[in-house]
């Protein structure tokens, strides 16, 4: 696995334009993303697989009933799952709609940052709001996020989706 001043290197290459190339950036960390099927609670997951993994033995596997925007947050999500908590994904860590798991809840709080920061850097925002970008709305479509994380990227109260 590469270390962490090179996963955020990487990241940081691929934030130049928009939508941020979530795929992209998964695949140059070594991880293989899938769409999967299961129940409608469970978002995404990471794990490790010989077969499926990407050069880094993990696989993110995203659910495909979920909206595009959805997926890329999940998927995203689970990136930092694997630049943070490399120590705890063990064979896999599974994630429901509201991004949750088994590990505790700080572990989750910060892939939910995380995504956030990867999928919605502040400058880039700042530009598209200079750009003219006047609503929240505007802003999940140009970054292609939903627009509840959106929402909560800006601080921002907004209705559930």
């Amino acid at each position: 696995m590469m270390d962490r001043k090179t996963d955020i290197e990487i990241i940081r290459d691929h934030q130049q334009t928009l939508p941020v190339p979530v795929l992209d950036i998964a695949k140059e960390l070594g991880l293989k993303v899938y769409l999967g099927t299961w129940r409608r609670g469970e978002s995404g997951r990471i794990v490790k697989d010989r077969r499926r993994g990407g050069r880094s033995g993990y696989a993110i596997i995203a659910n495909k009933a979920h909206a595009n925007a959805r997926r890329r947050f999940t998927i995203a999500h689970e990136i930092g799952h694997f630049v943070l908590h490399p120590g705890k994904i063990g064979d896999g860590v599974t994630d429901d709609r509201l991004y949750r798991s088994r590990l505790e809840g700080p572990l989750e709080m910060h892939a939910n940052d995380f995504a956030a920061w990867l999928l919605m850097p502040w400058d880039l925002i700042q530009h598209e709001v200079d750009c003219g970008a006047e609503s929240v709305e505007a802003l999940a479509r140009i970054f292609d996020v939903p627009k509840s994380a959106m929402a909560v990227r800006l601080r921002i109260p907004y209705e559930t989706e």
